[in-house]
C-alpha cells in the first residue's frame, strides 16, 4: 500500500482541524447563534428603551398633552423660537414637533379614562331635553 494516508474511509480526514481547530471556541454554527440571539435581545432592549425613554424626556422638558408647561425649558425653547421668527412658532419646527408628540402622548395615555366634571358632550345635554 502506497502510505499516501488516503486509505481510510474518510474521504479527506485533514478537513476537521481546517473546519474548527481546537481550542478556539465553539462550532461556526453555535457561535452565529449566539451572536444573532445576542443582537435580538440588544435590538429588544433598544426599542423598549426609546419606547418608554422619548415619552418621559419628552414629558420631562415641559411638553405635556395640555401645552407647555410654564417655566420649563419647553417654555424656554418655545420663546426662544418665537423671538427668532418674530412672535409665532413655525409649523415643523422642533419645538412645534416636540409639542405634537407630547400631546399625541397625552391624547394615548388619557384614552379610556373618565372626563372631568362638566365635560359632557352633547349628546348627553341633548338628551335632557323632550
Amino acid at each position: 500500500m502506497g502510505g499516501t494516508g488516503r486509505e481510510g474511509s474518510s474521504p479527506s480526514p485533514g478537513l476537521g482541524p481546517i473546519l474548527r481547530p481546537a481550542g478556539r471556541g465553539p462550532a461556526p454554527r453555535a457561535a452565529m447563534v449566539s451572536k444573532l440571539m445576542g443582537a435580538a435581545i440588544g435590538a429588544t432592549v433598544g426599542a423598549g428603551a426609546v419606547l418608554i425613554g422619548i415619552p418621559v424626556a419628552v414629558g420631562a422638558l415641559g411638553f405635556t398633552s395640555t401645552g407647555i408647561a410654564a417655566g420649563s425649558v419647553a417654555a424656554k425653547m418655545m420663546s426662544a423660537a418665537a423671538i427668532a421668527n418674530g412672535g409665532g412658532v413655525a409649523a415643523g419646527s422642533t419645538v412645534a414637533v416636540l409639542q405634537s408628540i407630547g400631546a399625541a402622548i397625552g391624547a394615548k395615555l388619557s384614552k379610556g379614562k373618565e372626563k372631568p366634571p362638566g365635560d359632557e358632550d352633547e349628546e348627553s345635554q341633548n338628551s335632557d331635553e323632550d
